[in-house]
């Protein structure tokens, strides 16, 4: 006798509460159903049921056994949704987050690469810097860029990015550049309300880190308005490599204070389980790591790393730019 056919008859009597019930869920005769239960009750020599003309309850072996099968069905049908999830073909809706300036500048391309290799994927593509909650709102896939993601999702590193302070020159002959982090004080800066530190910006140099607090002349929570700001003449930004690379290459902006370093960020696809991963999400997965293999903005190269360089910490991420 088939055992996976065992448990499963089992378990749909258990969930119908009759013999009935589960020859209906099944598609097959009640016959059916008390013989491949009867049959599995004497392969174990245990009765799991106990039956009367009003209703079945389980027995203590059959309250164990229940539980056991659930297990095993589930990894059968785990197994079987990681084959698929690797040979099956794409299809549906695709729900995918992205940061606002980020999404912008270097994945607007992606979407009709992805279209093009898999044209029965619909995709639905949400530009935010909001931080959403992936199950809760139905997002297959997000885009985050952070020190360390959430340990409750699952990611993939795509890419990374340095944070990286700099100005204009029309701005550094106007005010002076600032040889010291302690100096950024006394400077026009264009702050990024998104830092979980806020107006206070942490750097590690020579002589460990240091933290100075700055006060804005502009607060936003984008990235491109400050970079704006900044070919604006209007003051210091701290940005990622991905804004600002291609004008510090350029000679629009300078970097600053090249031996104090910031945050290096990870860029991860973030999904939220291993499990039943559909076809669709893993050909995103991997046509995203596969379009981030090669660099897609200039970046200057990272000054050498100081002596007292600091572990990353989870509290200084920056969730999405």
């Amino acid at each position: 006798m088939d055992k996976y056919l065992e448990m499963r008859t089992f378990l749909a009597v258990v969930d119908a509460g009759s013999f009935v019930g589960a020859a209906e869920t099944l598609g097959v005769s009640k016959t059916a159903v008390s013989r491949h239960v009867g049959e599995l009750e004497a392969r174990l020599g245990a009765r799991l049921l106990h039956r009367t003309t009003r209703r079945l309850s389980l027995t203590e072996e059959g309250e164990v056994f229940q539980t056991r099968c659930r297990e095993v069905i589930e990894a059968i049908g785990e197994a079987e949704a990681e084959v698929t999830s690797r040979t099956g073909e794409a299809v549906g809706q695709l729900k995918v987050t992205v940061p606002v300036s980020f999404g912008v500048l270097h994945l607007a391309q992606v979407w009709g690469a992805f279209r093009a290799r898999h044209p029965q994927v619909t995709l639905d593509v949400t530009v935010s810097d909001r931080v959403v909650d992936l199950v809760d709102e139905g997002i297959d896939l997000a885009v985050r860029i952070a020190q360390l993601p959430s340990s409750s999702l699952v990611c993939r590193k795509l890419s990374s990015t340095r944070v990286i302070l700099c100005a204009s020159p029309e701005y550094l002959r106007r005010a002076g550049t600032p040889a010291h982090p302690a100096e950024l004080a006394q400077h026009a800066v264009l702050g990024y309300s998104l830092w979980s530190g806020r107006d206070e910006w942490t750097f590690d140099g020579p002589g460990g880190p240091i933290t100075v607090l700055t006060h804005p002349c502009i607060r936003t929570n984008n990235g491109d308005i400050c970079r704006a700001g900044a070919l604006q003449h209007q003051g210091i930004i701290l940005q990622p490599g991905f804004i600002v690379g291609e004008d510090i290459a350029a000679g629009r902006l300078v970097e600053l204070l090249p031996g104090y370093r910031s945050l290096e960020l990870g860029i991860y696809a973030v999904y939220g389980s291993r499990r039943h991963v559909p076809p669709k999400v893993r050909r995103l997965i991997d046509l995203l790591a596969e379009w981030f293999e090669t660099p897609r903005w200039a970046e200057p190269e990272p000054p050498a790393v100081p002596a007292h360089a600091p572990a990353p910490s989870p509290d200084s991420a920056i969730q999405n730019l």
